[in-house]
């Protein structure tokens, strides 16, 4: 296709809202230009976030993205969510609490013209998410997203599809977008090893009120001490069993709940399993304990080490990605390669230096990083690749509503 005949196509197809939002966005520069003055950004009010992961599953994706839109929102900004629970869903393979939106698509195009948003963020690459892709690459419509889960080693631990093909699809799938937000320094570098050009750091926060120390309040559980814990998804890539299997004194106590539960428990019965905790009672639970354990290593941040530090708990990791940038520069956790003796070591961590570190970790700031990486899509239509933007757009044009 040529580039004149795609971008000719491309303005009939431009929906009413964002001829209106570039017509106001010239205006405003074509006033400050007369009265020579320097054109001021324009700071997102409008913001709709679409994501795939969402309430009632329990996970750090829907736990940052809750914390994220509460404090946008705090800030007098105007959030909306398109999530799976507005729509008919079935349970995805491997992870059934995680639900799947069916034809979506109609909904989504109605809903972002309806609102008319300032900015446009995609947090999951779920149908949702593709949606809300395939409106924005076939109106120009600039937009963000963001890289959560390290889906190639989740996916090459279930299923025989090598990880070089997932990671091809999630260039796809990101590369329209104006920025990816990545969890960490580390988590962008390791984007721009596998060909993200556009990948910005996004951190994380903790809930400083509700994650603290134990102020003369009884501990949680009456167990054997030392007290090891583990707070998360009990599942495969969670690589539990490292933590289950080593030779500590004390208890080890998990919270969670997930597809492994039942094998972990069998095959671990020493272990306490209390299931899903939330707010004071996981608090609790977090602050009782002597050690937090985190076996992981295919985590892109980890956000239940933030919550364990805020609560005093000194942690105990590999030295992976996630641990290396969450512990980065603080004496407050132990990373070995040794598990064991990371635990061992960690015992011997003052918990105010936890408390210390955790403290310079907070979700305001996380929503300011989050708003200097949105894109503006009342601005002119993104440029990119020429033949990847036909490629994209090879069809006739037709109604969108049709295409579903």
């Amino acid at each position: 296709m040529q580039v004149g005949a795609f971008w000719s196509r491309l303005q009939l197809q431009t929906p009413l809202w964002i001829v209106l939002r570039r017509g106001a966005r010239r205006a405003r520069a074509l006033e400050s230009a007369t009265a020579a003055m320097a054109p001021q950004p324009l700071t997102p009010k409008r913001i709709l976030i679409v994501s795939d992961a969402w309430l009632p599953q329990v996970n750090g994706v829907v736990r940052t993205l809750e914390a994220t839109v509460a404090s946008l929102r705090a800030h007098g900004h105007e959030v909306r969510l398109i999530t799976p629970d507005q729509f008919r869903s079935v349970p995805m393979p491997f992870y059934p609490e995680i639900r799947l939106a069916l034809f979506a698509g109609r909904t989504v195009a109605r809903t972002i013209e309806s609102f008319a948003p300032d900015a446009i963020h995609i947090a999951t690459e779920g149908p949702l998410g593709h949606a809300a892709r395939r409106y924005c690459v076939r109106h120009g419509v600039r937009f963000s997203t963001a890289f959560h889960t390290r889906y190639p080693d989740y996916v090459s631990a279930r299923l025989p599809v090598p990880k070089s093909w997932v990671w091809a699809w999630l260039r796809r799938f990101h590369r329209p977008a104006i920025n990816v937000m990545a969890p960490t320094a580390t988590m962008k570098a390791c984007l721009e090893g596998y060909g993200f050009s556009n990948a910005r750091v996004w951190s994380r926060g903790v809930d400083l009120a509700l994650f603290e120390p134990l102020a003369g309040q009884p501990p949680a559980y009456d167990l054997p001490r030392p007290v090891w814990l583990n707070v998360g998804r009990l599942a495969v890539e969670k690589n539990l069993e490292a933590f289950l299997r080593l030779d500590l004194p004390g208890t080890k106590v998990v919270v969670g709940d997930g597809p492994q539960a039942a094998e972990l428990k069998a095959k671990f019965p020493n272990a306490i399993f209390l299931g899903v905790k939330f707010g004071a009672d996981l608090a609790r639970a977090y602050a009782s304990a002597d050690v937090f354990v985190f076996p992981s290593r295919t985590d892109t941040f980890g956000l239940v080490m933030l919550e364990a530090l805020a609560s005093g708990l000194p942690v105990a990791a590999y030295p992976v990605q996630g641990p290396l940038d969450v512990l980065a520069g603080s004496l407050a956790g132990v990373m070995d390669d040794d598990l064991g003796a990371a635990c061992r070591r960690a015992l011997a961590v003052p918990r105010d230096l936890c408390r210390a570190h955790a403290l310079r970790f907070t979700w305001d700031e996380a929503a300011r990083q989050f708003i200097g990486h949105l894109a503006i899509p009342d601005l002119e239509p993104w440029e990119a690749d020429p033949g990847y933007r036909a490629a994209e757009i090879s069809l006739p044009a037709r109604n969108l509503e049709a295409a579903e």
